[in-house]
């Protein structure tokens, strides 16, 4: 008895020495987590500081001409500069804007397709297929892109009479819109398929259709995950610069003609960190610079999408 009395109390010593181990090392990998992630913003905040010390704000985020051209060494020549943002965030939302005219769509029917009316088999073929889409190498959409796409917009434009630039931002969008179109395809498909089924039959009782109950029922309560999905997209399309710089080109146009060449602020800061670099000048500064707007916008991006995502769970929940 005594034996067995002492081993009783041995069994939940060890269980909770397992316990507390394993809720250290949760504790250990979130604060980790939250640590680098305060130390990006942080290293990215205290260069863009710096920035702001020799260019002021009111130029950068109101400018309207980007030409970063100026001496990185005494015995170097160059221009005083010009960093306007504007020019390169308005072609950072061109593309995007392309991008999720094709992407949503085509990922959203294709979603309701496969789990709605696809058999299992079809289901089975039709989506590991597209979901190759996503494991290709950007750099592979660039050579599709200006190989294919703008030779072909080119070759439609003259035939219409009209002037498309060999590197344009509708070819760009057009291609990374066929890139996202598995992150929306892929994440859709897994939301709609885990509502539950008796809201399904409780719409068919209720005398409504196949295309009824996708509109009324379905897609409302799926909406909080649709939203997510896009907004993941979203980022995708903002953060892409391999596609850009082969299909788009690096000019800093300010317009919104998708059929001219423009540039965005993922490529400009690639541009402005390779090579001869110095970080006390603010040609390689103003890259950290545009990084702190970039994720300020994504922030902003992410609490919008938050707020939307709170008010259908509100509803629905």
């Amino acid at each position: 008895m005594t034996a067995l009395s002492l081993k009783d109390r041995h069994i939940p010593r060890s269980k909770k020495l397992v316990e507390n181990s394993i809720r250290t090392l949760l504790w250990v990998a979130s604060a980790t987590s939250i640590l680098v992630t305060l130390a990006i913003v942080f290293s990215v905040l205290f260069e863009a500081l710096r920035f702001f010390k020799v260019i002021p704000p009111m130029d950068f985020f109101f400018g309207l001409h980007w030409s970063p051209q100026m001496a990185l060494r005494a015995d170097q020549s160059g221009s005083s500069g010009s960093f306007g943002m504007i020019p390169l965030f308005a072609g950072t939302l061109l593309i995007t804007v392309i991008a999720m005219v094709v992407a949503i769509p085509i990922g959203l029917f294709s979603a309701i397709f496969m789990s709605e009316y696809a058999t299992k088999r079809t289901r089975n073929i039709a989506k590991p297929m597209l979901e190759i889409l996503a494991g290709i190498p950007t750099v592979v959409y660039g050579y599709f892109a200006i190989i294919l796409i703008a030779p072909a917009l080119r070759h439609f434009g003259a035939h219409i009479g009209v002037d498309i630039a060999s590197e344009s931002a509708l070819s760009a969008g057009l291609v990374m819109g066929i890139m996202i179109i598995p992150f929306i395809s892929s994440l859709t498909d897994d939301i709609i398929t885990a509502v539950p089924n008796n809201l399904r039959e409780a719409s068919y009782a209720l005398g409504a259709t196949q295309s009824e109950t996708i509109k009324k029922v379905i897609l409302p309560t799926a909406m909080p995950g649709i939203m997510g999905a896009v907004l993941l997209a979203v980022s995708r399309a903002i953060g892409e610069t391999m596609i850009v710089v082969m299909a788009a080109g690096m000019s800093a146009n300010l317009t919104l003609n998708p059929l001219e060449s423009v540039t965005t602020v993922t490529v400009q800061i690639v541009a402005l960190l390779v090579g001869d670099q110095e970080f006390d000048s603010p040609k390689t500064l103003a890259a950290f610079a545009l990084g702190l707007t970039l994720f300020c916008v994504t922030l902003t991006l992410n609490i919008i999408a938050l707020s939307i995502v709170n008010k259908y769970r509100e509803k629905y929940d």
